[in-house]
């Protein structure tokens, strides 16, 4: 007898062909939505890529785009900025005036001193043995001068008794004797006074250059440079094998230095404001006017020396920094473009028009003055005219474009302003 849970062979083959049925059931279905989802990606892609392509025809076709700004006339009065260095209102090195070396200093980098006020003592044994000794040789020649005197007096008193004497006392052969003694009395007398004034003068000049021992400010300033300390050998003289031992500057008033373009060099007068202003001294502008210029242009730089002077009480402006100035200078009436507009070629300066059609003709221009970011026109466009920025090199002369208004004109004239 069989088990209860046991199948039969037809059964089992039943079960085995529903199974199978199953299975070829799932693969048909699974092919067919891979079949649909491979045509659905099939047709998006063709038809992204069919947008792209008309896209890309359309941009190919369409008329470049560029930035065009109205040219419109310079304001009555420009704000010209230009790059300038600080330059303090005295620079010195000072050198030692003797030989010796550092007994002491008394002040460092950064310290403010006055005029006569003492830097440094230089120890001078060379000097003070010389100075001692070229006095003792000027005592020992007053000394002389001295005896010489007295040595003149008697030989005076000596021919006046043997000239005022009677004829026949004495013969005339002694008494020119006496005449001689007498006058060669005087010239050693003479003699020793002029050595006098020798040895005197000798005595003054080492009394001088001792007094070079003590190194003085020749004014009031502050000291920038110390190039000695305690022992150092000195020399005198500020040749090229002598160490300096300070620099000084006084920075009230402080000079300030511009190098102008020789376009802007007209410009340039005496008496024009100028306003200075340096990134390190944010939101701090000082005032002035310019004080001097080379009134020359520089050959090689193809510039102009401008000098503005600036009271510095504060002290807040130090010799050397960079600033900006930015000088008032009246307009010429000329036309103003942005310096982006300028298309610089074989024949020159030329910028590009856009025409009422939107058609592009490059005209060549002459350009008077340069402000940075704009520049001044003389020739070669009128005001009211549209003109291209950062116009691309592929575009050609008569090419038709498409115009965006850009606002870099405006901006630019503000900046300058």
């Amino acid at each position: 007898m069989q088990p209860h849970n046991a199948q039969t062979p037809q059964a089992h083959a039943l079960l085995m062909r529903a199974t199978g049925q199953k299975i070829r059931r799932s693969v048909f279905i699974l092919a067919g939505v891979l079949i649909v989802g491979f045509i659905i990606i099939h047709f998006t892609k063709s038809y992204h890529a069919s947008r792209l392509k008309d896209a890309t025809d359309a941009s190919v076709l369409a008329p470049p785009l560029v930035n065009v700004v109205t040219i419109k006339e310079a304001p009555a009065t420009l704000a010209l900025k230009l790059p300038g260095e600080t330059a303090a209102w005295y620079e010195s090195t000072i050198y030692a005036r003797v030989d010796g070396y550092v007994g002491k200093w008394n002040v460092d980098i950064g310290d403010t001193v006055k005029k006569g006020q003492v830097l440094a003592i230089i120890e001078t044994p060379e000097l003070d043995a010389q100075l001692a000794a070229s006095q003792a040789k000027l005592n020992a020649v007053e000394a002389t001068v001295i005896a010489r005197q007295a040595d003149a007096n008697f030989a005076k008193t000596t021919y006046e008794r043997w000239r005022d004497s009677p004829k026949g006392v004495v013969s005339d052969q002694e008494r020119e004797a006496k005449k001689a003694g007498y006058e060669s009395a005087v010239a050693g007398l003479n003699e020793a006074r002029a050595q006098v004034a020798l040895d005197k003068a000798d005595v003054d000049r080492y009394t001088v250059l001792a007094k070079f021992k003590q190194v003085t400010a020749p004014y009031d300033g502050k000291i920038t440079e110390r190039h000695i300390d305690i022992g150092n050998l000195v020399a005198a003289g500020s040749g090229s094998s002598t160490t300096p031992l300070y620099k000084i500057v006084q920075n009230d008033p402080m000079r300030i230095f511009v190098d102008a373009p020789q376009s802007a060099a007209g410009d340039m007068k005496v008496g024009i404001v100028a306003r200075i202003t340096a990134s390190s001294i944010p939101g701090h502008v000082f005032e002035s006017k310019i004080t001097r210029t080379a009134d020359a242009i520089n050959p090689q730089a193809r510039t102009l020396k401008v000098e503005v002077d600036i009271p510095n009480p504060d002290q807040l402006l130090v010799s050397g920094m960079y600033v900006d100035a930015s000088f008032d200078v009246e307009a010429k009436g000329l036309l103003e473009v942005p310096a982006a507009a300028l298309i610089f070629r074989s024949s020159g300066a030329q910028v590009a028009v856009v025409s009422e059609n939107k058609h592009i003709t490059f005209h060549k221009i002459s350009i008077v003055r340069d402000n940075g970011n704009t520049v001044e026109i003389g020739s070669g466009i009128k005001a009211g005219e549209h003109v291209a920025l950062n116009i691309s090199s592929q575009i050609t002369n008569g090419e038709q474009v498409e115009i965006s208004e850009s606002k870099e004109g405006a901006n630019a004239a503000t900046a300058q302003k």
